[in-house]
């Protein structure tokens, strides 16, 4: 009992600003297996849960009411009604949501009692106004886009969120078809929160699906934005690996932590010795920086051997990291290899199926999938069998392809987004592949979506090549401070 007062005090009190209304808000559906799927969806940060269900006749609407109830208090966070004060009673809801037919806020706060929250949806600026004015803790404003889930009368558009924004002070949740990939400008505009439905609890991977969307809300944080921790080999020169992918995160505007998997002599004529630590000094990195520091993007590059790379996929399990970018380092570009044989099949078997984004060179796409790649056909047809292999996304990179054109891949498991920038001939090319991937996995940690995050990551290396100073007496580095300055400027 103790604990549940001192849950609604955290919750629900007056004195904190929003009352905990913000981020992902999920809006529960009538399916199957209801309490498992908002279970896994609250592993992806799920700030705020409200439970829809208007079957009175339901037998399991009470018993599944009062189960997702104790999973939001376990997650701290609040759980709300919809529609319905005899059920938000019943269940001892966090608070009730109503609609514009529904009952007025007073009416519902008399009924539920004086420190519960109030929501109420509103289409314009006229009802969001009324509804504050009224003492509503919150608003649901909508819909922002055409949704499934029902019938839309009112389309207000991200027009009507701003002008709401600058007119009320209580907190606003976007509502209406709202995924991953269109998110993104209703935060910029004022959404506080955005209410999802099908885009979590439809995705097959509820969880994975909300941190896609909790990530998004960075965007609004301030710099260092979003914290990323590469696990990678250290480039004694200073192009790649750990020192490569630090510089990139943090000349872009991210924390960056790191966990050491081995230790290169090499210059810019190629590796001469390789050290790896005992792989238990890999898993203390990683306990002591993941215990700690709330990463939102893991980003792994060599790891050498399978003793290592086993226990980077148990620590990524074990601190259920679900953003993570694996750039399957094989080869350095003198032709030393990077990746013990028997540490492929461990890459395969244990970290592409962990992998939120796999992103893989040209011979490195033909090694992991036994294909023979020549053309964009051939990326494409490797990009399937990578999914198929247990990547929810596939990045091919296509600069090995003898074209003009530099041409990347991205595959979501559905369909293809080509990103294609001019070729650049230069031999000062070092790093390409660790610069693309930490690009990437920083542009994800500071709130955008993956198809933005990968063409700004690129617009990045391309700009990287074209600005490389000539250094040593070999292949040298890519230019990660000019690119960053120029990309900041555009």
């Amino acid at each position: 009992m103790e604990r549940k007062q001192d849950f609604l005090r955290l919750v629900v009190d007056k004195g904190t600003p929003a009352f905990g209304i913000k981020g992902v808000y999920l809006i529960t559906d009538q399916g199957d297996h209801l309490v498992e799927r908002v279970l896994c969806a609250l592993s992806g940060r799920i700030s705020v849960v409200q439970y829809r269900n208007k079957k009175k006749d339901d037998p399991d609407r009470l018993t599944h009411g009062m189960e997702i109830k104790e999973l939001c208090a376990r997650a701290k966070i609040p759980f709300i009604v919809n529609d319905d004060p005899k059920l938000a009673l019943a269940l001892d809801a966090d608070g009730l949501h109503l609609g514009q037919d529904d009952i007025d806020p007073a009416e519902a706060r008399r009924l539920i009692g004086p420190r519960k929250i109030i929501g109420v949806s509103t289409h314009n600026l006229a009802e969001a106004l009324h509804a504050e004015n009224a003492g509503a803790d919150y608003i649901g404003l909508g819909a922002m886009y055409p949704s499934t889930s029902k019938e839309i009368q009112h389309l207000a558009g991200i027009a009507s969120l701003a002008e709401v924004r600058a007119a009320i002070r209580i907190p606003i949740i976007a509502i209406g078809g709202i995924n991953r990939d269109n998110a993104a400008p209703l935060i910029d505009s004022g959404a506080d929160a955005v209410a999802v439905i099908a885009a979590v609890l439809g995705n097959r991977e509820p969880g994975l699906a909300a941190a896609e969307l909790s990530l998004l809300f960075n965007r609004k944080a301030e710099f260092p934005r979003g914290k990323v921790l590469t696990i990678a080999g250290s480039d004694s020169g200073g192009g790649a690996g750990i020192q490569g992918d630090l510089k990139t995160i943090t000349l872009l505007g991210s924390y960056g932590a790191s966990a050491i998997t081995v230790l290169t002599a090499q210059n810019t004529r190629g590796v001469s010795d390789i050290h790896a630590p005992p792989p238990s000094f890999v898993g203390e990195q990683l306990d002591a920086i993941l215990s700690d520091i709330p990463i939102d993007v893991v980003k792994t590059g060599m790891l050498y051997s399978p003793e290592i790379t086993a226990l980077v996929a148990d620590k990524l399990l074990e601190f259920n990291r679900k953003i993570v970018v694996v750039d399957p380092v094989m080869t350095a570009k003198g032709g030393t290899s990077l990746l013990a044989s028997d540490a492929l099949i461990v890459l395969k078997e244990r970290l592409i199926p962990l992998s939120y984004l796999l992103t893989p060179n040209i011979p490195e796409a033909e090694k992991l999938t036994g294909l023979v790649i020549v053309d964009e056909e051939g990326m494409q047809e490797a990009a399937r069998v990578l999914c198929s292999m247990g990547a929810r996304n596939v990045l091919i990179k296509g600069g090995h392809l003898p074209e003009g054109v530099a041409v990347d891949m991205l595959f979501d498991g559905k369909g293809f987004t080509r990103f294609a920038a001019p070729r650049i001939l230069t031999k000062t090319s070092h790093g390409t592949g660790c610069t693309l991937a930490a690009a990437i996995a920083t542009f994800l940690a500071q709130g955008e979506p993956l198809p933005k995050a990968v063409a700004r990551a690129k617009d990045y290396v391309t700009l990287a090549i074209k600005l490389a100073q000539p250094m040593g007496k070999g292949r040298g580095p890519v230019n990660h401070y000019l690119a960053a300055r120029d990309l900041k400027n555009r």
